[in-house]
C-alpha cells in the first residue's frame, strides 16, 4: 500500500464533499450531485481497500505468525467486524 495514494484518496473526497455541499446550498441539478457523491464513495472505498490491505500485510500478518491466540481471535475478530459494517 501506498501510504500516500491512500491520503491523496482522502484528501479527495474530502474536498469533493465540500464541492457537494456548495452544490446543494446552490441548488444544483440532483444529478449533478449524486454523481459527485457516487465520487466521494468511490475515492473512499479504494482509501478503505488501501488501508485493509496494509493492515493485513502488516499488523494482522504479524499476529498470525505470533504464538499469542488471544491476540490472533482478536485480530480475527477486528476484520470481521470492519468487513461487516463495510459491507452493510
Amino acid at each position: 500500500m501506498s501510504k500516500e495514494k491512500t491520503i491523496i484518496n482522502l484528501k479527495k473526497a474530502h474536498s469533493l464533499l465540500a464541492k457537494i455541499i456548495k452544490m446543494i446550498e446552490e441548488k444544483h441539478y440532483c444529478i449533478d450531485i449524486m454523481q459527485q457523491n457516487m465520487a466521494v464513495i468511490g475515492l473512499l472505498k479504494s482509501a478503505h481497500q488501501m488501508l485493509m490491505e496494509n493492515h493485513l500485510n502488516t499488523c494482522f500478518k504479524a499476529a498470525m505468525s505470533s504464538k499469542n491466540e488471544k491476540k490472533k481471535k482478536e485480530m480475527t475478530c477486528e476484520i470481521l467486524k470492519v468487513t461487516n459494517l463495510f459491507n452493510k
